[in-house]
């Protein structure tokens, strides 16, 4: 379905790359996993080529309830993830841009302060995080790649 944020490439593909036969399912789901927090990273890497400052991390949503999900994110950003109560983050958003709109609220960061709450943070494994660098490294260098082979 190609790539969104910070590529916008309709036509970029997925690939597992290194798979022997002596990989088994949970190597590839986590593969795929962090696959998606790299595509995440990339976001980031933006934001810190743009100069603009991100201080929190948050996740919520269905896949917030994953432990493997939650610490597979704080070890490829290298930053700690702090994890919602709202179950339903699209739903639970949309409520705080309505009450913004209804002026329960001044501002959406005015809504967020009084009404979003955490539930548990989760720290980066710093041992980890190292291992998620060299792996982002490649990651980049394997986009690029793949970008020219299937285009």
């Amino acid at each position: 379905m190609g790539e969104r944020t910070p590529h916008l490439d309709p036509n970029a593909r997925g690939a597992l790359i290194g798979l022997t036969a002596s990989h088994e399912r949970g190597h590839v789901v986590r593969a795929i996993l962090e696959g998606v927090a790299f595509s995440l990273r990339d976001s980031f890497t933006l934001f810190a080529q743009m100069n603009v400052p991100v201080t929190k991390i948050r996740l919520g949503g269905g896949g917030a309830r994953s432990s493997l999900w939650r610490q597979i994110q704080a070890d490829v950003y290298g930053h700690e993830v702090e994890i919602v109560e709202a179950e339903e983050g699209a739903a639970y958003g949309a409520a705080i841009l309505a009450g913004v709109g209804a002026k329960k609220w001044g501002t959406v960061d005015a809504a967020c302060e009084e009404i979003v709450r955490v539930a548990t943070v989760v720290q980066p494994n710093p041992k980890n995080v190292e291992i998620m660098n060299e792996r982002y490294a490649a990651y980049c260098r394997m986009y690029e790649a793949i970008c020219s082979v299937t285009k």
